[in-house]
């Protein structure tokens, strides 16, 4: 039997969702049908994760009491934290909150029911208790004791107070709140699917949301961003980006097929498997980065950044994606490098969310087919007669 072959599923239409569409020719991108610019000029973190699970933007009221849920939420099971206390200190932040998610079904009283009550009460725990982990766990390895939640702050502003500390700025907490809305939601990504699977095996919320986190840490998908940041370093000055670039795309042009789809060759930050023009969502971040890197005194990694992607559109056809100015981001806000991914996940559990309890409501199993392209039927041959 012959059956319909497109290596990765490039374009194969696997689900209907309601949740978010991609424009990739168009460079446009929408959540329930609210166009990403608006929404990220327009509405918090909070009022886009309702939009999210129940469809539409909420009234004040409902946002009001959605916002005192979320809050009410944040505090993780203290086994879970102490758990975390004897991980290996070189361990991966996602590594880290792979595991701590893990631990923490077993501790949700909702662990086992999979009813749409049961998963909207895990979506909200696992929403507001992500930011939480990644923020203990950047204490938790610097020695550093953990800062419980506020339940006073907003998502972005506890966030950003739990990963150091100290008291955010307006601005800090403005950019932090336009990334968690720009990185929410992104159709059928790699993780997304990979949660999709595991619910329509009748898994549970936790299994799904582990497996999108396992599949979240490579480099082909939210892994990039630290990839981003670490080149940016290793350039240095805009001044070395051409010289850099072009270097980079003169020995890729000279490897063969198999090494340049390695992701350790290419330029990370570019190229997308959907878009055919710039991520919609960079130019936003990248305002966002060279305001905050202007006023951090690391300006120059902004227009290194800048520099590279001129050359790269001038080099190449390939687009911009949202990889590239976010790791700008997270740099001016103090971030780590490694805890770059984390950082993303905090933003796309919602997504994940979403996206889980969708498949919910109208499952059957995924469960695609391969082209095979192994040996003809042939007879088996016995071990004492084998040559």
């Amino acid at each position: 039997m012959s059956v319909g072959f497109k290596a990765g599923l490039e374009d194969v239409v696997a689900a209907t969702s309601a949740i978010c569409t991609v424009d990739g020719k168009a460079g446009q991108l929408r959540y329930r049908g609210y166009d990403i610019g608006d929404l990220v000029e327009s509405a918090s973190f909070e009022e886009v994760i309702y939009l999210l699970w129940f469809a539409d933007l909420p009234r004040a009221d409902a946002l009001a009491q959605f916002t005192r849920d979320l809050s009410a939420a944040r505090e993780v099971p203290p086994p879970v934290l102490a758990a975390m206390g004897t991980y290996p200190r070189h361990v991966h932040p996602l590594e880290a909150l792979r595991t701590a998610v893990s631990l923490h079904a077993m501790y949700d009283p909702d662990a086992h029911d999979n009813s749409p009550e049961a998963n909207l009460r895990k979506s909200v725990r696992l929403t507001a208790q992500t930011a939480t982990l990644v923020a203990a766990w950047r204490r938790i390895r610097e020695g550093k004791p953990v800062v419980a939640p506020d339940p006073a702050r907003s998502h972005a502003a506890n966030f950003l107070w739990m990963l150091s500390g100290a008291e955010p700025d307006a601005e800090s907490i403005e950019a932090m709140d336009d990334v968690l809305v720009l990185h929410a939601e992104h159709e059928l990504n790699a993780s997304t699917f990979a949660a999709r699977v595991a619910v329509a095996t009748v898994s549970d919320l936790h299994s799904a949301v582990v497996a999108a986190l396992g599949t979240l840490k490579g480099p082909r998908h939210g892994g990039a961003n630290e990839d981003v940041l670490a080149m940016l370093q290793e350039i240095g000055t805009p001044d070395r980006a051409e010289p850099y670039v072009r270097s980079r795309l003169e020995a890729l042009s000279r490897m063969s097929r198999a090494d340049r789809a390695d992701p350790k060759h290419r330029i990370p930050g570019f190229g997308h498997r959907v878009y055919k023009v710039d991520d919609p969502r960079a130019a936003r971040l990248r305002a966002i980065g060279r305001r905050l890197a202007e006023r951090a005194g690391v300006l120059d990694l902004a227009e290194t950044a800048e520099a590279t992607y001129r050359v790269m559109h001038a080099e190449t056809s390939l687009p911009v994606n949202v990889d590239f100015f976010s790791a700008v981001i997270y740099h001016a806000l103090g971030i780590p490098i490694d805890l770059c991914t984390s950082v993303f996940a905090v933003s796309r559990i919602p997504g994940w969310c979403a996206h889980i309890m969708e498949q919910y409501a109208d499952n059957r199993l995924i469960r695609p087919r391969a082209e095979y392209t192994g040996p003809e039927p042939r007879s088996f041959v016995r071990l004492a007669a084998r040559r």
